[in-house]
């Protein structure tokens, strides 16, 4: 069988180079159930254990051991990369949507061609080239939209005609492309063979490899790993990494603290052919065919054809062992239809002799991206895991972040895309996996448009007005399982053409967010902003004041009733967090985070408040319904229902006081909106949401309210250049970068996390620079429109890329933010951006490949907001700082 033959032969290559690792590994190959013989004893303590001899564990032992630690053991249950890894198709593609998984990719793709050179074992590396097919326009703008990524991140690229489809691979058959995408530099590795070289290196390093050792669960003693039992005796460790694969999921549970690592596996398939009569160059390009849902590559001289079919079927893992996953079925039938995409590709493979069909499992994450970091629940429990089927492409990139992360605390980019902490325990559920990846396998080709959703795993965590919003037209996103208003369609608008209008283009709902925002400006809309992470920290004494006071950089010891906004920086000053903190009482705080906050911060908030029983943190984000009620009518509804006074003198900006509203009592109004407009945000206590709700519509109605979601939210505040975290900002961005320093206490004397690294910024300026852009020769009708992640140019030169946009309905154009860095020209060095360099250049902005051109601000707007003007009137140059 060719799946045997493939592991026989890799092991036979690697263990004739390596007579040592014969010693010291299990003499006994036999699949016998008898215990076999372990030669080499474990050690009782280690710095680091890793569970996992894949590609990912391998290739964390090799990155922790050239950054200089030494005393770590790694522990595979069966032999050395004999898992998913030993299955894979062996494709290193960069091609990738996600930046820091195009970085992953890169940096793996550089290991790997200098591994064979530095450990002698053969990887098999090839520099192939690949090439991705479009069969239809909007496939061809998505790949358009990674050229340019890949482009400006120095991997060569280009968009490629049918024809030159051809010159590169003969065989493919071209009659329904529109174009393709061709990445010169991709390669093909024996991914086998890469993991063993990376154990090597690793091995000569020190760590200490045990092959046939099984971990039956990690003990956490006071929230922090202390040791891992294993089948052969318990190793003390301070550090644990989870590269378990497809059992990570179980092994994570396998603890009195559990550890929720959600991925689920699914069985993959793929083909492979005898050699052709003329046996395929070695060299001929990897096609990968989206819309057919298959990928295709030479293998000795045939082919190895596999891809994510529409109807995948989930593996149970639950009490299986690496060698039932090893044997399981060839399903003809199931892979019949990409069987079928493979002979319309290539019609010259109809007389081609079929070896095996290969099944493999392969882990799939909720969300399409893998799982990296340290568990928020144990500290020192790290994990890396659900590959997605891009495993080998990751391997070496994300090896290196995950030991950067346990060497120096933190990593060298920005991981939060991936980072475990994204998801909380309710994704952890075995039904809503199974169900989720049975949604994600196809979605690996699907074509995936800006602001698509997920439909599985949906209505899991709601607010009590869902039914209400939902009778009355709300169209739903989900962000971190919670129910979120994208818009409301009007009675008598085609509900089912706006549910299926996918596009790069102007959208369908284009004029109703439309209607929404001119209401948030001229009257009064209400938005449920329920699912905003919301934490009470209080205490007997001052030790809530004292402890926030050093975790955030603005000054919270304001007087009662105030909001402050603040960001929750590290060490390095970058936002962990950017988030609005009410004072309540002398002792207490309320502070409201993003919705994908939730177990971020709690873990970041729970690691560095000081261990007393006297200082209590309460996660509140059930409590309280949020209702945020926007535009210049607000106060009037406000002041009718509660008979209070809300006008500025009585109500400031940025204020806090617990009212009555209708019969409800002890309800929080803030007078802030998140979005630059006037209004408040009324959070109130669960059992009173409705009753709230119906008030505020009845008495609004005079006033002409409406409901209103996030998308008008987003319009409004990206216009008013409102940065939002986990979009703009991140643990790499400063205040200093985004012209916060006035929410920064660096003049006031007290000490705060962060404060040196913005103390050294504030002398010697920054080296990027948060700016907004106004997009001048746009045809909003026409043109293809931004979203987020397209290159900026500065005077033809690539200075950076934006982190969101929105069209803005006051000045009827689109605006983009992102950040400007500043490249020596001939070094590429960075550079000091100053106010000077964004004024004085002129720039573009690359659209899958078009520029337009922009014009750039580092303040908003502000005399636009008062009345609403055609933009031919509006003059761009009368701008001042808000």
């Amino acid at each position: 069988a060719a799946g045997m033959f493939l592991r026989l032969l890799s092991d036979v290559q690697w263990r004739a180079a390596h007579p040592k690792w014969r010693r010291m590994t299990s003499s006994q190959r036999s699949t016998s159930t008898t215990a076999e013989p372990h030669p080499v004893s474990l050690p009782a303590q280690a710095q680091v254990v890793i569970c996992g001899g894949g590609i990912m564990g391998t290739s964390v032992a090799y990155h922790l051991s050239k950054m200089g630690w030494k005393d770590i053991v790694l522990l595979e249950q069966g032999r050395l990369a004999a898992g998913t890894t030993r299955f894979c198709a062996g494709i290193v593609s960069t091609a990738r949507p996600v930046s820091i998984e195009l970085k992953m990719a890169q940096y793996s793709n550089k290991l790997y061609q200098q591994l064979e050179q530095e450990t002698g074992v053969q990887t098999g590396y090839m520099k192939t080239g690949s090439i991705s097919l479009a069969q239809t326009q909007d496939r061809l703008i998505s790949l358009k939209r990674i050229a340019s990524s890949l482009n400006v991140m120095g991997i060569p690229c280009e968009i490629i005609s049918p024809k030159k489809v051809v010159q590169l691979h003969p065989l493919i058959n071209i009659h329904d492309l529109v174009g393709a995408m061709y990445v010169p530099e991709d390669a093909l590795v024996s991914s086998a063979n890469v993991s063993l070289a990376l154990a090597t290196a690793a091995s000569r390093n020190g760590v200490q490899i045990h092959e046939r050792t099984c971990v039956s669960h990690v003990t956490v003693q006071k929230g922090r790993v202390t040791g891992v039992e294993t089948d052969r005796g318990r190793i003390q460790c301070e550090y644990f990494v989870n590269c378990a694969g497809q059992w990570a999921y179980e092994l994570g549970h396998s603890g009195e603290e559990p550890v929720h690592i959600p991925l689920h596996a699914c069985e993959h398939f793929y083909l492979l052919t005898h050699p052709l009569k003329e046996p395929l160059s070695s060299s001929l390009p990897t096609v990968v065919d989206p819309d057919g849902r298959i990928y295709i590559r030479n293998w000795q001289g045939g082919i190895l054809s596999g891809g994510f079919e529409k109807n995948p079927k989930p593996l149970f893992t639950e009490g299986r062992n690496q060698l039932e996953i090893q044997n399981l079925q060839e399903d003809w039938d199931h892979f019949g239809p990409l069987l079928s995409a493979l002979l319309r590709r290539m019609p010259g493979l109809e007389a081609l002799q079929i070896m095996q069909l290969v099944n493999c499992p392969e882990s799939f994450t909720p969300d399409m991206r893998c799982i990296m970091g340290e568990s928020p629940t144990a500290r020192g429990y790290f994990v890396l895991a659900g590959m997605n089927s891009a495993g080998i492409s990751y391997g070496g990139g994300a090896g290196k972040y995950l030991a950067e992360w346990m060497v120096n605390g933190y990593p060298s980019e920005n991981v939060w895309p991936l980072d475990l902490k994204r998801f909380g325990t309710l994704q952890s559920s075995r039904t809503f996996l199974r169900h989720r990846v049975m949604e994600v396998m196809p979605l690996m080709c699907d074509l995936k448009v800006p602001r698509w959703d997920f439909q599985t795993g949906r209505q899991l965590r709601t607010s009590p007005l869902y039914d209400r919003l939902d009778a009355q037209g709300a169209r739903w996103m989900e962000k971190h399982g919670f129910e979120r208003v994208k818009y409301f369609v009007p009675p008598g608008k085609d509900l089912l053409d706006l549910d299926h209008s996918k596009t790069f283009y102007k959208p369908d709902w284009f004029d109703i967010v439309g209607s929404e925002v001119k209401c948030c400006k001229e009257a009064v809309c209400v938005i449920d902003m329920s699912s905003f992470t919301k934490f009470e920290i209080s205490s007997t004494g001052d030790q809530a004041l004292e402890s926030l006071q050093y975790l955030f950089s603005n000054d919270l010891d304001v007087p009662v009733g105030h909001v402050v906004h603040t960001g929750m920086l590290n060490e390095k000053g970058g936002y962990e967090n950017d988030c609005s903190i009410a004072r309540l009482s002398k002792r207490s705080f309320f502070m409201i985070s993003p919705t994908d906050q939730q177990v971020h911060c709690w873990a970041w908030l729970k690691n560095r408040l000081p261990d007393d029983s006297n200082l209590i943190m309460e996660d509140v984000t059930w409590k309280y319904t949020a209702l945020n009620l926007i535009g210049p009518r607000a106060v009037d509804v406000l002041s009718e229902l509660s008979y209070a006074p809300m006008t500025a003198e009585h109500f400031p900006s940025l204020f806090c006081k617990e009212m009555s509203v209708g019969y409800a009592n002890g309800i929080r109004v803030m007078s802030i909106t998140h979005t630059g407009e006037p209004g408040f945000v009324l959070y109130i206590p669960i059992e009173y949401a409705l009753h709230v709700y119906n008030e505020v519509m009845n008495m609004g109605q005079k006033y002409g309210i409406r409901n209103a979601g996030y998308y008008a939210l987003r319009s409004l505040r990206i216009e008013k250049f409102f940065a939002f975290w986990g979009q703009d900002l991140d643990a790499f961005t400063t205040p200093m970068e985004c012209g916060r320093e006035f929410q920064v206490k660096l003049e006031k004397g007290m000490q705060f996390l962060g404060q040196e690294a913005l103390l050294e910024q504030k002398q010697n300026g920054v080296y990027k620079r948060f700016t907004m852009f106004i997009l001048e020769d746009h045809d909003t009708d026409l043109d293809l429109w931004p979203w987020w992640g397209e290159p900026i140019f500065r005077n033809g030169r690539y200075v950076g890329k934006t982190t969101s946009s929105a069209y803005s309905y006051t000045l009827e154009r689109h605006v983009c933010l992102g950040f400007v860095h500043h490249f020596d020209e001939k070094t590429g060095e960075e550079l000091v951006v100053t106010t000077d360099f964004i004024n004085q250049g002129e720039y573009e902005i690359d659209i899958a490949g078009q520029r337009f051109q922009a014009k750039a601000k580092l303040y908003p707007f502000s005399s636009l907001f008062t009345q609403r003007r055609r933009k031919d009137e509006v003059e761009l140059s009368g701008y001042q700082r808000e």
